[in-house]
């Protein structure tokens, strides 16, 4: 068995302590860690801390990675950040620490371990234990040694202090200081900088337009995106399938040299065409993460801007370079609008449930941080033995129904999967993950037909969601099922008795006995129910023993 002794590290940093108001980005992330969510569904710390896996520089002896993680700590703000406790309140506070200590759990392998499989244990162990965010520095540390050498450092992160691209940054960072360089100051702006510049006049402006972004997606478009026969479980837990594949990484290259536009573009349009063709609908609303750094001034800061960006990519389209160049332009826009305040955002969301009588899910997610590590660096890492490398991982809960992670883009494509069993069964999940190789093979060849004559379904060998074992009716741009909405009122209300009907546009429930609620009550409590209930809508009209009325009178 592996040896752990732990190792304090003491740091005293130049700038002095300060303290100031806490970043959009920030706040989004205290509420999420405390569950102050529109749904109110628990997030659990594992969900929410990250962790990552940074190789040693080949000659770093133990000194000198505890010396790098030192100047680390030093170096940046964000990791000397602190939000003081407001009681049951959420804290509206950051404090800039200028001295502290953290500690670094120094990990002997055996002789035969694998140091790749002992480190990601060890992240798994400590990310599911929550970040005291009074008072714990950000990062948890654990150094695997092989007969006394560094060989791999295994790091959890508080997602309240870093985002994903601030902890790739921190990687480039942490091998340039192990292998013995000296760095520049840092250039990006602190936590309380960014929150400066976030109330400023063009800030506040910048916020305000965002959330007219949201507004209108969240009242117009598809509350979700996977509505059909298979639809059910209200379960969030997805298995995950890691993809790498040289080829797919040259096919890239390809597609972009003949399309003229960006290897995220080509990846987005792919990606979101066959969860369209899954869906068996054009429309695909994503939620894009790690979406706010597209402004020049925040490229380098080292801190969390981890707020969703939110796109709407209409796939119905002649081809797929029609829909490339369509969503490059999609992508900008809502990227552009992920800066808000996340309250005023989380009002939009309950306005619009009751409004519409459907709660908005993140069906379909997309996690691009190809841009965090060079490439030098993750070339490092052997190409896999076969082409493509497919691998299973555990699965994982996560909210959402599919969601991908591009990892690398460079001389291998590194991306991976998260799928629910209602959506793709294992088996689907790794035809979804070679149908997208393909896909981005012929982008880099020829024009694609899409729509319903198209190549997608014999390229892709996809399932595609059908509509056919309920009462299925469209209800403005939202799929659901009449069975199932009247099986919810009853389960709701209470009642044994109920007749959902849609007519003259309207999404009525009928409710002959047996509920003393007045027709905006029974609205709320059905709507309050709705989280991951896809194929449910809270009924427009109630006609109920107490009365007859909208839910929003």
């Amino acid at each position: 068995m592996s040896h752990e002794e732990a190792t304090t590290v003491r740091f005293r940093a130049e700038a002095p302590e300060a303290e100031g108001p806490v970043t959009l980005g920030q706040d989004n992330m205290l509420r999420c860690l405390r569950n102050e969510t529109p749904s109110r569904e628990r997030n659990e710390p594992s969900s929410l801390n990250k962790q990552a896996s940074w190789i040693v520089p080949e000659h770093a002896d133990l000194p000198g990675c505890l010396a790098a993680l030192r100047t680390l700590a030093e170096r940046h703000a964000a990791l000397r950040t602190v939000f003081p406790a407001a009681g049951e309140q959420l804290p509206t506070t950051q404090r800039q620490l200028r001295e502290g200590e953290f500690t670094v759990d120094v990990i002997a392998l055996d002789p035969d371990e694998d140091a790749a499989a002992r480190g990601d244990a060890y992240c798994w162990d400590r990310r599911c234990v929550p970040f005291d965010l009074a008072a714990d520095f950000p990062l948890r540390f654990g150094l695997l040694t092989r007969d006394g050498r560094p060989v791999l450092l295994a790091v959890v992160v508080s997602h309240a202090q870093l985002d994903g691209v601030a902890t790739g940054l921190l990687f480039q960072e942490w091998m340039a200081l192990a292998s013995g360089a000296e760095l520049p100051p840092p250039a990006g702006p602190t936590p309380i900088e960014v929150a400066e510049q976030e109330r400023s006049t063009g800030g506040q402006r910048r916020a305000r337009a965002a959330l007219r972004h949201w507004e209108r997606i969240l009242n117009e478009e598809p509350s979700a995106v996977f509505t059909d026969d298979r639809v059910r479980s209200g379960d969030i837990l997805l298995h995950t399938l890691a993809v790498r594949s040289p080829f797919g990484a040259a096919a890239l290259e390809r597609a972009v040299r003949r399309t003229g536009s960006s290897k995220s573009a080509v990846l987005l349009a792919c990606y979101a065409v066959l969860a369209a063709h899954r869906a068996a609908r054009p429309t695909v609303v994503m939620a894009a993460l790690s979406a706010n750094r597209h402004r020049s001034a925040l490229a380098e800061h080292i801190g969390t801007l981890a707020q969703d960006a939110l796109l709407v990519l209409d796939t119905d389209c002649p081809d797929l370079d029609t829909l490339i160049g369509r969503t490059q332009a999609q992508a900008l826009s809502g990227y552009w609008h992920a800066t808000f305040e996340t309250e005023q955002l989380w009002r939009i969301l309950d306005e619009a449930s009751i409004g519409r009588g459907a709660r908005f899910v993140r069906d379909v997610v997309l996690n691009d941080v190809s841009g965090t590590v060079p490439e030098e660096i993750a070339a490092l890492r052997p190409d896999p033995p076969v082409d493509p490398e497919l691998t299973w991982y555990p699965t994982e809960p996560l909210p959402t129904r599919l969601m991908i992670n591009i990892w690398r883009t460079g001389t291998c494509l590194e991306i991976s999967l998260h799928a629910h069993p209602d959506v793709l069964d294992r088996e689907e999940t790794e035809q979804f993950a070679r149908a997208l190789l393909r896909l981005i093979d012929l982008a880099g060849q020829r024009p694609v037909a899409l729509g319903p004559d198209g190549e997608l379904a014999a390229l892709s060998g996809l399932p595609v969601g059908r509509r056919e074992k309920g009462r299925w009716q469209q209800v403005g741009s939202n799929w659901v099922d009449l069975d199932v909405v009247a099986d919810r009122v009853r389960a709701v209300l209470g009642v044994k008795d109920v007749e959902v009907t849609f007519e003259g546009g309207e999404l009525t429930a009928t409710v002959p006995a047996g509920c003393e609620l007045s027709p905006a009550e029974a609205h709320a409590a059905i709507v309050a129910d709705l989280s991951w209930r896809d194929t449910v809508m809270a009924p427009q009209r109630y006609v109920l023993p107490a009365g007859t009325g909208t839910g929003r009178d």
